[in-house]
């Protein structure tokens, strides 16, 4: 089940059904509805803010739940305070700011997520040195895909000591004109290759920026 249909309401909710899931989508915009309806298979028109409202929708009988409301903040916590008042087991909640994150997981959202900030980290990464893509898992811990560098270039991963010296593990190696394929100790890194590398986020930050 997926509340509020904007931008990134609706590519959640468009990806998940290219996935395979069936997916509930509700926005109390008839308009929002409309424009969606051709697309997903089910579409309501509700005020997600009336616990009422979602108790007849079937929102109480949903595993799974994200709550993709951005632009009123009110009306995103109420209906997450809704969702996990009805027992909702997994609850995702999207926020626009540091404090609505916080509301967010103190009313019981399983998880609460960033999209703005986390894009523009993530695109501020992949514009210096050679970072291609840049995911954050957690404040700790990123995984970045990036080219092989020069101070590395022609050794095995064990001889590299990617792990030893470096401190971070490359998961996966992808040659030119080829697919990634996993990654071994005796994998050789050449120039020219993209690696997937995963570690603490200084340490992965230092290995991509390494010439």
């Amino acid at each position: 089940m997926l509340i509020g249909l904007g931008r990134f309401g609706r590519a959640l909710a468009l990806t998940m059904t290219e996935l395979g899931h069936d997916v509930l989508a509700i926005d109390a915009s008839a308009k929002a509805c409309q424009a969606m309806s051709g697309d997903l298979a089910h579409v309501v028109q509700a005020d997600a803010t009336d616990p009422e409202a979602l108790r007849q929708v079937g929102a109480d009988q949903f595993r799974s739940a994200v709550v993709a409301i951005g632009n009123d903040i009110q009306a995103s916590i109420m209906a997450t305070f809704a969702l996990v008042d009805f027992g909702v087991p997994r609850i995702w909640a999207k926020a626009i700011t540091s404090q609505h994150g916080a509301i967010l997981q103190r009313v019981g959202a399983h998880r609460v997520v960033f999209p703005e900030r986390d894009m523009g980290v993530r695109v501020a990464h992949t514009m210096i040195g050679r970072t291609i893509d840049y995911v954050e898992l957690d404040d700790e811990f990123v995984l970045i895909e990036t080219t092989v560098p020069r101070e590395v270039a022609g050794k095995s991963i064990a001889d590299a000591g990617v792990r030893s010296t470096y401190e971070v593990s490359i998961l996966c190696v992808k040659r030119p004109g080829g697919k990634f394929t996993y990654a071994t100790q005796e994998t050789i890194l050449n120039l020219g290759d993209l690696v997937v590398l995963f570690g603490e986020t200084r340490k992965a930050e230092a290995f991509a920026a390494l010439t």
